[in-house]
């Protein structure tokens, strides 16, 4: 496993693990990843729609050749000053930053000199650029807008909304982890639940989607193969770090007609970034245990299904286009689907109600996939 890129760098060069290059959390990396491959995947399908002609696009006014604001200057000097704050504090602590880089960035600790220097910089080069290209008087331009030109901005909302939703789900889920350590919980870097980051970052992007005019249902269906994609990325960056969302242990003997890999099988995920299981023998690094007995490696068997999945949904868009919403409800059933079944042999908190036994993750699985066949059902009757 590669908790960061020290190890990763250790295997493939044989250079020392736990040095500088340890600041770099596999999985942050791979969330990244993730991202960039569904706005990738997004604008792609946005533009595809567009040319079919099913966005128009919005008139809007551009305006050149302003002087500068003092509201923008403004917002690029906190942003200045954030980053100098913490930065310089970041580069003056290395040691620190290492160890533990989120108790490093999320304290209210940093170096003033570094926050201010920075803030005047970027006001100062905001000012001097917009004053190169002010003119005389203003010049406005309308523009044909469409909703893949958009696309930094909804990757922005969905990325932030995303990872507050995934993080809530993830305590809400283990609420005896957060009245033991209510920091160490909330700000760790590790705690995602997928279901939290969907449920927000639907909520925000809709939210965004109707200010904007944009018809909320075309987007949906060119979302659907960039978030299950995107989804199978990530669990990629699990895998990877070994961030514990794994599966249970597998003690079955493996089947005769099994061709591929015994870690497929199952896997004791050494250098786990969770440091769980039993020391390693011979290795004195900072992540140096394995689990034993190994487990199912469900991350890399959701990997593997969201890829599936999305080359399905990509190969039935062009049929479903009379149908529209038809594709995302499509996603929302496979999604439920695949969900449900992985959770069959992951570890995860289970709650007993009405002498039923589940987990957070079936749970929404379930309404989802109902969500999706009624959808379905729906899409199918009103476009006979």
């Amino acid at each position: 496993m590669y908790p960061d890129l020290s190890y990763f760098f250790h295997d493939l060069l044989g250079t020392p693990v736990d040095n500088w290059t340890s600041i770099f959390k596999t999985f942050g990396l791979l969330l990244v990843l993730a991202i960039l491959s569904a706005a990738f995947i997004l604008y792609r399908e946005l533009k595809h729609k567009a040319g079919q002609g099913i966005f128009q696009p919005a008139k809007v006014k551009f305006e050149y050749g302003k002087p500068p604001e003092a509201a923008e200057l403004i917002s690029n000097g906190i942003w200045g000053f954030v980053l100098g704050y913490k930065g310089l504090y970041a580069v003056q602590n290395f040691a620190a930053l290492k160890a533990d880089a989120a108790e490093v960035l999320l304290s209210a600790a940093g170096s003033w000199a570094g926050g201010l220097g920075l803030a005047a910089v970027l006001v100062g080069l905001r000012y001097w650029e917009i004053k190169r290209k002010q003119l005389p008087k203003p010049r406005v331009e309308v523009k044909d807008i469409y909703p893949h030109d958009r696309i930094g901005d909804i990757t922005m909302i969905a990325a932030i909304s995303g990872v507050v939703g995934a993080k809530v789900f993830a305590i809400i889920e283990d609420i005896p982890a957060l009245l033991r350590d209510p920091v160490g919980t909330i700000f760790s870097g590790g705690g995602l639940a997928i279901y939290g980051g969907l449920i927000f970052g639907f909520l925000a992007v809709t939210y965004y989607l109707r200010r904007k005019k944009i018809p909320v249902v075309p987007v949906l269906d060119a979302v659907a193969p960039a978030l299950i994609i995107a989804y199978g990325v990530g669990r990629l960056g699990c895998h990877l770090a070994g961030d514990g969302d794994w599966g249970i242990v597998n003690s079955m003997a493996q089947p005769g007609w099994w061709f591929l890999p015994d870690w497929l099988w199952s896997y004791d995920y050494p250098h786990n970034i969770l440091r769980e299981g039993i020391p390693l023998e011979g290795f004195a690094g900072k992540y140096n245990t394995h689990l034993q007995p190994p487990v199912f490696p469900t991350p890399l068997y959701e990997t593997a299904m969201a890829l599936t999945i999305g080359a399905i949904l990509i190969g039935l868009r062009n049929r479903l286009t009379t149908y529209p919403g038809m594709l995302f409800f499509l996603y929302l059933v496979f999604n439920g689907t695949e969900r449900f079944l992985i959770e069959k042999i992951r570890v995860n908190p289970e709650y007993t109600n009405f002498g039923i036994t589940y987990t957070q993750a079936e749970l929404i699985a379930v309404i989802l996939f109902l969500i999706g066949i009624i959808g379905c059902f729906f899409v199918w009757k009103k476009n006979p």
